[in-house]
């Protein structure tokens, strides 16, 4: 079985070899590691969110607040104060939960579409070093077992980026 799949793999890279004549790499999660814009877009993202988070946090210690006094006051509360202050606790519980986990949605997403934003950048620059340097194929890093050192443009590409923030 094994000796069938590598008959396969090799009938089907021979072409492949034949053909092309100058393949490269890119390691994608490096490039994104190193990319100076994926700074601008954490503050871009703090700076959009961060009255929010702020106030998703301001609940946090409320709630715990009155937990506190829950925890400190129960023995000198009548039961209806300890009946308000429950309904109050599970309110805001309830009211936390469904911002923090709007907060949580809305960042995803905005991530989300900001990496999207960040590889159509890195794929336009990858395309025009691969056409400068008239590569036939680029692959991305995890796709080939051994890579020639200077076949991987990783690093190409990151300063490209760099220079064009």
């Amino acid at each position: 079985m094994f000796n069938r799949a590598m008959m396969v793999l090799v009938l089907l890279a021979a072409p492949l070899a034949a053909n092309a004549e100058k393949i490269a790499v890119v390691d994608m999660q490096s490039v994104f590691e190193q990319l100076p814009q994926r700074e601008q877009v954490n503050h871009a993202l703090k700076a959009e969110f961060g009255d929010r988070v702020a106030a998703v946090q301001k609940m946090q210690e409320d709630l715990r607040g009155l937990l506190e006094k829950q925890q400190r006051d129960t023995a000198l509360m009548t039961d209806s104060q300890k009946t308000d202050l429950a309904r109050k606790m599970e309110s805001m519980k309830a009211e936390l939960q469904l911002k923090g986990k709007a907060l949580d949605e809305d960042m995803r997403r905005r991530n989300g579409e900001e990496q999207n934003k960040l590889l159509a950048k890195v794929q336009t620059v990858i395309d025009a070093i691969a056409k400068k340097q008239d590569y036939d194929l680029v692959l991305q890093r995890g796709a080939a077992i051994y890579v020639k050192p200077d076949a991987d443009i990783s690093k190409q590409v990151v300063e490209a980026l760099s220079k064009g923030k």
